[in-house]
């Protein structure tokens, strides 16, 4: 993969890639067996389906946790759909990503629900309602659990969702900001009056990815958080993919440096 070129632009920086946008993740049988399925249960009776990535850990040591959020079409309760668009295991699969172990866990959102109830007709902005959606309440309860009973690092967790996950990687940036000490989102769309309002948002390093041929989420969507994020955030990056459509998360999860740069982030 190579890079076109890089602008800055005051403090935030924008890329935009050429070259080869057809890579496809490779991982093995062995490595999609160390993904655990696991199963939240709500004192209301709700379920959250998830894989769960455990690393090796030693006595006294916290270590980070990622969150992977999945588009539309792989919604259920299988356990398995979102695990489709696999390439974002390359935060922990990859040789790069090897380096720095964390936690990962990867939630099934269930058919008919949302990460963020939004309308996707909508070209550029859009508002969200001032409760999360169930699938975004029942994520965070899940991770509330996951820091009582696992030694996560409480300033390292990073979101990081495609499509309909990046929507709800932008929601979740925006009503936990404290929980949050890095975002990349794929593809997705930011409520951008809030982003204006809440200034616990710029403190959030975010870097943006989006094809700008993407017939699914307008490229739009991704500009405007963008134009706003970098006024006041000294670390927000926002990589466009020329004639590149929705399937943007094929080459943002190898972008160079992207991997370093995320487990560098501590609130």
């Amino acid at each position: 993969m190579k890079v076109g070129w890089m602008m800055w632009t005051g403090l935030a920086s924008l890329m935009l890639w050429t070259g080869d946008a057809g890579y496809a993740a490779d991982f093995s049988e062995a490595e999609y067996g160390q993904l655990e399925k696991c199963t939240w249960e709500g004192d209301d009776g709700s379920v959250l389906p998830y894989r769960f990535y455990k690393p090796e850990t030693k006595a006294g040591e916290k270590y980070p946790l990622i969150i992977f959020l999945h588009g539309a079409g792989e919604r259920g309760t299988d356990n398995v759909g979102q695990l489709k668009n696999d390439q974002f295991l390359q935060l922990i699969f990859s040789d790069k990503g090897r380096e720095h172990p964390a936690f990962l866990i990867a939630p099934q959102c269930p058919g008919g629900e949302r990460w963020c109830e939004v309308d996707w007709g909508l070209p550029v902005t859009h508002q969200t309602p001032a409760n999360p959606s169930r699938g975004m309440e029942k994520l965070h309860a899940l991770l509330q659990q996951l820091k009582k009973d696992y030694p996560i690092d409480e300033k390292r967790i990073y979101v990081t969702g495609l499509s309909m996950g990046g929507y709800g990687t932008f929601d979740f940036m925006v009503r936990y900001p404290n929980e949050v000490a890095a975002a990349i989102p794929v593809c997705g769309g930011a409520d951008l009056k809030k982003l204006r309002e809440d200034p616990l948002v710029y403190t959030i390093p975010v870097w943006i990815f989006h094809g700008s041929a993407d017939g699914a989420v307008p490229v739009t969507r991704s500009r405007g958080a963008y134009e706003i994020l970098k006024t006041r955030n000294p670390d927000a990056h926002y990589t466009e993919v020329p004639e590149m459509g929705h399937n943007v998360w094929t080459v943002a999860y190898k972008t160079p440096g992207l991997i370093d740069w995320l487990f560098r982030q501590s609130k």
